[in-house]
């Protein structure tokens, strides 16, 4: 057989675990494994170099169609970020686009507004608001979204037109019981509303303003009782459940508990809550700001230990990007939050997973790839196996390189990895057997990538 592509000499991640062999490929497709392939259109020499499965984040915010915040994220830009940082497949939130994805006409606008834009393929979310109950939630479902998204926490702008809301526990409760009968999933982000909320307005009444005073209005209570609330409406519903953007150990037991009692529920982490920790971010600024916040280094250690074991199935970037005047206040209760980290999430997870803490070539292919494909049944992603998409990435070990900002790929270049070392890079991606970066030539300029409709 004549091959369209063969990676040649490099240290392969399979699931069986690495072997030193080639990779061909035909057609966008994975077609043969093996030592001694020949006979193809193009060959790339991987000496020296790790072969892995492109990531699957599947928690990423692209702002298009945008309306009044079409400057902070586009297609374009979100996933040229993507490709750079070997991130092959993405699951698009439904916020903070306007209109948010809620129904069959605002994902159809979606699908349009990427048209021709997107570097990666892309998955998309529907979310679950106060305002689709009667129809929206079965339109996504006809439409192909692969999962749906809620907040517990208080979200969204109610003074913008078709903006995100977050949902009682009345309509999160019926909302399970419409998404049940999809089989998809519900993914949520779990915090206590009301206390956050209160929490947050005592302390900056009080005159509070720093990150570490932002810090201690999200106690980790509020994340573990949210979160314990959503795996009991899901007993009650038998809704599939995953929760987002785990940020303390207590809420990854929660769940580990939930699943030895049989709830289909699962959870992610994220690459800044592994990385960044509480005291660094004033030091950092309101780049480092999200919610839930980053936490200590107790708690930080805590989620290691549920990454290796495979508790939290996979660490996603949260990318959440902005505009700068909305990260430059004084105040970090008055700060968007949000973290742009999408073209960082591979390098710096192979750098402090596997070079600094020994995590497995199998289980750091696991968490960027296997795990998130088959837990939202993106059939043809997640391996390194003859059949699935030919989506692939070359690592380079041990490679330091200072993160800078005019070399991101996003629409704003605030990010608060800018100035970190990582010892590791990118140096090729591959969609479906298709070069879209090389760091020899950068992104390539033709959009290869492709909505995925389940």
């Amino acid at each position: 057989m004549s091959f369209d592509l063969i990676i040649k000499n490099g240290l392969v991640i399979l699931d069986s675990g690495e072997v030193n062999t080639d990779v061909a490929v035909k057609d966008g497709k994975i077609a043969a494994i093996g030592n001694d392939l020949h006979c193809a259109d193009e060959v790339v020499d991987a000496s020296g170099l790790i072969v892995s499965p492109g990531m699957v984040d599947v928690h990423v915010h692209i702002t298009e169609p945008g309306g009044v915040r079409a400057d902070w994220e586009g297609y374009v830009t979100g996933t040229k970020a993507c490709a750079k940082g070997g991130v092959t497949t993405i699951v698009e939130m439904p916020l903070n686009q306007l209109p948010a994805t809620t129904n069959k006409d605002s994902i159809r606008a979606k699908f349009a507004a990427g048209n021709k834009k997107l570097h990666v393929d892309v998955a998309s979310y529907g979310g679950l608001v106060p305002y689709n109950l009667n129809g929206g939630i079965q339109e996504l479902d006809q439409e192909g979204v692969a999962a749906y998204k809620c907040f517990m926490a208080t979200c969204g702008d109610p003074t913008i037109k078709g903006d995100f809301a977050n949902v009682t526990d009345y309509e999160l409760y019926e909302g399970m019981k419409q998404i049940a009968k999809t089989g998809k999933l519900l993914c949520i982000h779990a915090e206590n509303a009301t206390i956050t909320d209160g929490l947050g307005k005592a302390a900056k009444a009080r005159g509070e303003y720093t990150l570490a005073q932002y810090v201690a209005s999200r106690p980790v209570f509020t994340e573990v009782e949210a979160i314990r609330r959503a795996i009991f409406f899901a007993k009650l519903t038998g809704c599939r459940i995953h929760i987002c953007h785990v940020a303390c150990p207590e809420g990854v037991e929660e769940v580990i508990k939930a699943r030895a009692e049989g709830v289909d529920v699962t959870c992610e982490t994220c690459v800044h809550y592994l990385y960044f920790t509480t005291d660094e971010l004033d030091a950092i600024g309101m780049t480092s700001k999200c919610s839930p916040p980053i936490r200590d280094l107790k708690a930080q250690e805590g989620l290691w230990r549920y990454v290796f074991s495979g508790a939290a199935i996979t660490a996603v970037s949260d990318h959440s990007p902005c505009t700068p005047e909305l990260k430059d206040k004084t105040n970090a209760f008055d700060a968007w939050g949000g973290i742009a980290g999408v073209q960082n999430n591979v390098d710096i997870l192979f750098d402090e997973g596997v070079q600094k803490r020994g995590l497995s070539l199998k289980k750091f292919a696991d968490l960027i790839a296997k795990n998130p494909a088959e837990r939202f049944n993106l059939a043809s992603k997640g391996e390194i196996a003859v059949g699935k998409d030919a989506d692939i990435i070359l690592i380079a070990p041990e490679t330091p390189y200072v993160i800078e900002a005019e070399n991101l790929e996003y629409r704003n270049k605030i990010s608060p990895y800018v100035g970190r070392t990582v010892n590791a890079q990118i140096t090729k991606t591959f969609l479906r057997g298709n070069m879209v970066y090389s760091q020899d030539t950068g992104v390539i300029n033709t959009a290869k990538g492709l909505f995925i409709r389940r």
